[in-house]
C-alpha cells in the first residue's frame, strides 16, 4: 500500500474518553459498566448523526468517523459492515506524553477491529523537553513500522504543538500572538523532526491556521522527501463554528489539505441541550448532522477541484426532512 491519502476526507471524530468522562458527565474515574454503557449510548447518537448526513448526500466515500474502541467497539464494527471509513486512536487518553492504550497489546487491538486508519494524539514541540519528545518518538516509530509492515491502516497523525513556557513569556503570554507568530513554523519543525525519526504518517491532522502560507508550509513538509501522497486535515480544536468556518476556507484552497477532523463544534452543544431535556434525541441526531453537513459543503465549495454538486443540496434535503 502506497505512503499516502490525498482523497477528499472529513472526520466526525468522537473518540473522546478522559474528557467525555469528565466535562460532559462530570464522573470520575474509573467508570462503572452502567456509566461506560451510557457514555456509549450518547456516542451512539453522535454516530446516527453522521449516518444521517450520509443519509443526507455528504458522500460516503469521503465521510469518516473517528471513535475509541472503549466506548465505541459496537459503532466501529457497525460502520465496518456499512462501508463506512473508521479510525481509531492508539494513544491513552488524558496523558501529556504519547503512550500505547493498550501497552505492547496495541498491535492486537488494532487487528481486533482493521480500522481504515490508526490515530494517535501527540503534542510535540521541538522547542520542548528534548527526552520527553525522543521518548515519544521512539514509540511513534513503532506504530509507523507495525502499520507498514501490516499494509492495512493508514496512519492518521494528529499534531499539537502546545507553548513552552519561555515561548509564552517572550510574547507576554499571549497565547494569539504564540498561534500567528511561532506555532505555524513549530508546526513544520515538528513534522520534520518526527519524519526524521522514522514517523511517517499516510494523513497529518493539523491545528488550524490563518495564512494561506502557512498551510502552504505545512503541505510543504508533510511531503518532503518523496511523499508526495500525503494529506493534511485541519482539526476543530473545539472552537466556535465562526472560528472553524474560517480555517477550512483558508485550507481548503491549500492543494495537500483534503479535509477535516471537527467535533465537538459539531457535536457539544446538541449533546448538552439533549442532555438538559432541550432537545429530543431525534432533533439531537438532525442538528448533528446538519453542522457535519455544513462543514463538509463549505470545504468542497472553496476546494478548487471538488465539484460541489453532490454537497450543495444537503442543507436543503436536511430541511426537507425536518419539515416533512
Amino acid at each position: 500500500m502506497p505512503r499516502g491519502y490525498d482523497r477528499p476526507l472529513y472526520i466526525l471524530p468522537f473518540d473522546h474518553r478522559s474528557s467525555f468522562r469528565s466535562k460532559m458527565f462530570g464522573w470520575p474515574s474509573p467508570l462503572s459498566a452502567a456509566q461506560t454503557a451510557e457514555i456509549a449510548g450518547v456516542k451512539q447518537i453522535i454516530y446516527d448523526g453522521f449516518l444521517a448526513a450520509i443519509a443526507g448526500g455528504v458522500p460516503r466515500d469521503r465521510g469518516g468517523i473517528l471513535v475509541d474502541e472503549q466506548f465505541g467497539a459496537a459503532i466501529l464494527r457497525d460502520a465496518a459492515s456499512k462501508n463506512v471509513i473508521t479510525a481509531c486512536p492508539a494513544e491513552k487518553s488524558g496523558q501529556a506524553e504519547f503512550d500505547f492504550e493498550y501497552g505492547e497489546d496495541f498491535g492486537t487491538h488494532i487487528e481486533a477491529f482493521d480500522p481504515a486508519f490508526c490515530k494517535v494524539l501527540v503534542r510535540y514541540n521541538p522547542e520542548g523537553d528534548r527526552p520527553l519528545n525522543k521518548r515519544q518518538a521512539a514509540r511513534l516509530r513503532r506504530l509507523s513500522d507495525f502499520l507498514v509492515a501490516r499494509r492495512r491502516s493508514r496512519f492518521l497523525f494528529e499534531l499539537l504543538v502546545p507553548p513552552e513556557k519561555a515561548q509564552l513569556d517572550g510574547l507576554n503570554g499571549d497565547r494569539k500572538a504564540y498561534d500567528l507568530e511561532l506555532r505555524p513554523h513549530l508546526m513544520v519543525e515538528a513534522i520534520q523532526e518526527l519524519q526524521d525519526s522514522g514517523v511517517d504518517p499516510d494523513v497529518w491532522k493539523v491545528e488550524g491556521l490563518v495564512r494561506h502560507e502557512d498551510y502552504e508550509h505545512v503541505v510543504a513538509a508533510a511531503r518532503a522527501g518523496g511523499r508526495h501522497g500525503v494529506g493534511c486535515i485541519v482539526l476543530g480544536r473545539g472552537a466556535d463554528d465562526q472560528k472553524v468556518r474560517e480555517w477550512l476556507e483558508i485550507a481548503a484552497a491549500v492543494p495537500g489539505f483534503i479535509g477535516f477532523a471537527i467535533g465537538r463544534t459539531i457535536f457539544w452543544d446538541p449533546l448538552v441541550a439533549w442532555r438538559n431535556q432541550q432537545a429530543t434525541r431525534d432533533q439531537t441526531v438532525a442538528e448533528i448532522a446538519r453542522r457535519y453537513s455544513r462543514f463538509v459543503d463549505l470545504f468542497e465549495r472553496k476546494h478548487p477541484s471538488l465539484s460541489a454538486v453532490a454537497t450543495s443540496s444537503v442543507e436543503a434535503d436536511h430541511r426537507s426532512t425536518a419539515e416533512g
